[in-house]
C-alpha cells in the first residue's frame, strides 16, 4: 500500500467511525482532543552550499535546477492537540520531506570535498524532517475566538547528499545538521458559525549557537467546515522555512528551505 493509499484509507475510517448528531454542538475553542489527517501538495525550493573539510568555500546548488529534484509532491500531514483545563493545550507536528533527483551537470560544482565535472550523472538524495511539540496557553478564550501564545520544541533533521557512480569515477558526499530547536509563536481559532472556523498559527526561531547559525518557520492557515459536530473537512496553506548557515571548518556550509502548498485533511475532534 503506497503512502497516499494509507492516508486515504485512515481518513475514511476516521469519517465512518464517528458520527454525532447536529444538536451535540461544542465550540471548537472547547475541543479537548483533536487529531488531522490528510494529504499536502509541498512545492519546495532549495539551495546547498557544502564547503569543504579544509574551509574552501563551495558552490551554492539550486537543487531542483541542478540537480533534478522534483519541485512538487505530495506529502502526508499529521497533527494532533490534547487540551488540559481550558486555558493549556499541547499540540504534535510531523512534517518530512524526502526527495531524489537524477541529472547531467552542466558545470563543474563543488559539494564538500568532492568536485563534480561537467557531464558527471549526479544522483542526489535530500531530506527534510520535524517533529514537534508545542505548549499553548490561551490569554484569550471564548465560544467564538481563541487566541494563544505558544512555545515549541522542534526536533529537526536536514540532509542532502550526493553520488557519481561510473566506470572511471565514483563519488559519495553526504552534508547533515540536526538539533533540537526551540520555536515561540501565536495560534488563533475564529469561529464563525456552528459549520464553518478557522485556524492559524505562526511559529519562528532564530539563534546564533558557537559556528552555526539557524532560523526555522512554520505557518499555517485553516478553513474547516463541521460535517458533523466531531468531524471537520479542511482546506489550507502551510509554509516551512528553514535556514541553517554552519562556520565550523570541518562542517562549514548553508542550507536554504522553503517548502509551501495547499493542504486537505479531515479533522476529529472531542
Amino acid at each position: 500500500m503506497t503512502k497516499l493509499q494509507g492516508v486515504l484509507l485512515t481518513l475514511a475510517l476516521l469519517s465512518a467511525s464517528v458520527a454525532c448528531a447536529d444538536g451535540d454542538y461544542v465550540s471548537p475553542t472547547d475541543d479537548r482532543v483533536r487529531l488531522s489527517l490528510g494529504l499536502m501538495r509541498v512545492s519546495a525550493s532549495t539551495s546547498v552550499r557544502a564547503d569543504t573539510s579544509a574551509g574552501t568555500a563551495g558552490i551554492d546548488i539550486n537543487a531542483e535546477d541542478e540537480l533534478g529534484l522534483d519541485p512538487t509532491k505530495y506529502e502526508p500531514k499529521f497533527q494532533a492537540m490534547v487540551r488540559v483545563g481550558e486555558r493549556n493545550r499541547l499540540r504534535f507536528d510531523y512534517f518530512e520531506l524526502d526527495r531524489s533527483g537524477n541529472a547531467t551537470l552542466t558545470q563543474p560544482l563543488i559539494f564538500h570535498d568532492a568536485i563534480l565535472l561537467a557531464g558527471d550523472p549526479v544522483q542526489s538524495n535530500l531530506s527534510l524532517r520535524t517533529f514537534g511539540i508545542t505548549y499553548g496557553y490561551s490569554f484569550w478564550h471564548s465560544e467564538r475566538f481563541e487566541l494563544a501564545g505558544t512555545l515549541g520544541i522542534n526536533s529537526t533533521d536536514l540532509s542532502a547528499s550526493a553520488r557519481v557512480q561510473t566506470q572511471t569515477r565514483h563519488i559519495y558526499e553526504e552534508e547533515d545538521q540536526a538539533g533540537p530547536f526551540p520555536t515561540v509563536g501565536l495560534d488563533a481559532t475564529w469561529v464563525a458559525s456552528h459549520r464553518f472556523y478557522f485556524d492559524a498559527r505562526a511559529q519562528y526561531f532564530n539563534v546564533y549557537v558557537d559556528h552555526l547559525n539557524g532560523s526555522l518557520g512554520f505557518y499555517e492557515f485553516d478553513a474547516l467546515y463541521r460535517l458533523r459536530p466531531n468531524v471537520s473537512f479542511a482546506l489550507g496553506y502551510n509554509l516551512v522555512r528553514a535556514h541553517l548557515a554552519s562556520t565550523e571548518t570541518s562542517q562549514s556550509g548553508e542550507f536554504n528551505f522553503d517548502a509551501k502548498g495547499q493542504q486537505l485533511f479531515v479533522r476529529v475532534a472531542f
